[in-house]
């Protein structure tokens, strides 16, 4: 990190004194103008460094972590933190960080399968090259097979009409499964995983929508789909997709038992072949959204820059800014916080609005996982955090006594305010130009 270890000392003592404390509670100037997303320079390096900086930095608050140094494995603890420095021209210099990472240790990655499958609906509607065809274009879904679902209109709407915009900024702003199922059905199980696989994401094998409890072979097969012009013409249409790749076998199985109902099963969950990626390709995939450049051009998404723009935007905005969808109104269900868990938990008052917090979150079967950029326009500070941790002590899957509020958002909480104020005492050379990040939310 560039610090002598009397002055880490001193950081470390002083991050004691306030990691548990909220962050500061400036405000930003009134954004008039949502100032364009510029892509960044070419990275100009990237180090890696692994274990030895989070044992040493989490050994010092063995109130806040001596239970996660203890059963980092039983509770599959992994944690990747990306420092981000700049050059004089702005080039983002990442420096990455890892706690018990071990692709091979499967977790289930819940909601966070979203993030990838948004990026790659914005890609095929690209790829389509249709004229008057793109994500705000009304998309009707129909039904063909056992299981499907069709959509016709969509409330949340100002018009009333479906589309790939309005399916992604339900998933971004509070992860909506019904959207996600719908760019599933769109994309199509075999598009998925060749795209995922052609882009070095080896551990991501996405089988089924969420939400919902649907065969493996309901699964492979995809709802038929058609864009309309403004006009009610066709401007695409897309038969159903019976998807036929196979897929490696896989032996992943979580807890000591189950429940099928109302019947416990003495032996673990089979999950081999329920949806899968790793922390390090979630990781690797919102580094490449926020900075292009930093990653190869076989790990890209094909998106347009204005396609950027509105995922970074999304990711960003929270649900009681949201007036379509009218999340705004029912805070209580949606409150400003919501999904935030690195950083602030469980924690339902107000965000600093120095503060924004780009991410994709997910939890389910006691699994709490979050994948997040972190600004501070005040403090002119930004960072990568990705971390996930089962929360399931007795090891019981299926019964909803998940430990997620006395493990699981603490974790989160007080990892994100620990890196949070390492950062703001971090030297830097190169101030960072953070305005990019700025949005006009829709209130």
């Amino acid at each position: 990190m560039g610090l002598n270890k009397p002055y880490l000392i001193f950081l470390l003592a002083n991050m004691l004194l306030v990691v548990s404390c909220s962050v500061t509670k400036k405000t930003l100037p009134l954004v008039v103008e949502k100032p364009a997303v510029v892509v960044p320079k070419m990275v100009v390096k990237e180090v890696v460094r692994k274990d030895t900086f989070f044992e040493n930095l989490l050994s010092q608050y063995p109130q806040l972590f001596d239970q996660v140094l203890e059963n980092r494995k039983v509770w599959n603890v992994q944690i990747i933190y990306t420092s981000v420095d700049r050059t004089s021209n702005g080039s983002p210099i990442l420096t990455n960080y890892t706690f018990n990472l071990n692709p091979a240790s499967y977790f289930y990655p819940a909601s966070t399968v979203k993030l990838p499958i948004s990026l790659l609906a914005l890609q095929k509607l690209n790829e389509l090259k249709i004229n008057g065809l793109d994500k705000n274009t009304t998309m009707l879904t129909d039904q063909a097979y056992s299981g499907q679902t069709p959509v016709y209109n969509d409330p949340s709407t100002r018009d009333g009409k479906p589309s790939i915009a309005q399916y992604i900024k339900k998933i971004l702003i509070v992860s909506d499964n019904d959207a996600y199922n719908r760019l599933y059905e769109f994309l199509g199980q075999d598009y998925i995983n060749e795209q995922m696989q052609n882009k070095g994401y080896k551990t991501a094998q996405i089988y089924h929508r969420l939400g919902i409890a649907l065969s493996a072979d309901q699964n492979r097969h995809t709802n038929p789909v058609k864009f309309l012009s403004t006009q009610g013409t066709s401007l695409y249409s897309q038969s159903m997709q019976s998807a036929i790749r196979k897929f490696s076998l896989r032996k992943d199985s979580i807890g000591k038992s189950f429940y099928n109902g109302s019947k416990l099963i003495n032996q673990p969950m089979d999950f081999s072949t329920k949806n899968r990626i790793g922390l390090e390709d979630l990781h690797t995939i919102l580094i490449g959204l926020v900075f292009p450049n930093s990653v190869s051009p076989a790990q890209r998404f094909n998106i347009t820059a204005e396609d950027r723009t509105f995922m970074l935007k999304n990711m960003s905005q929270l649900p009681t800014e949201s007036i379509f969808p009218t999340y705004s109104e029912d805070t209580a269900t949606y409150w400003p916080a919501y999904g935030k868990f690195l950083l602030l938990g469980s924690q339902k008052g107000l965000i600093p609005k120095n503060i924004r917090i780009f991410n994709k979150e997910g939890d389910a079967y006691g699994q709490l996982t979050d994948v997040a950029y972190i600004v501070d326009f005040d403090k002119k500070i930004e960072f990568f955090l990705s971390a996930t941790i089962y929360c399931n002590k007795d090891g019981v899957l299926n019964d909803d006594l998940y430990d997620y509020e006395t493990i699981g958002y603490p974790f989160m909480k007080n990892l994100g305010q620990l890196i949070y104020r390492f950062e703001t005492k971090r030297s830097r050379k190169i101030i960072p130009d953070l305005s990019p990040f700025i949005f006009e939310y829709d209130k």
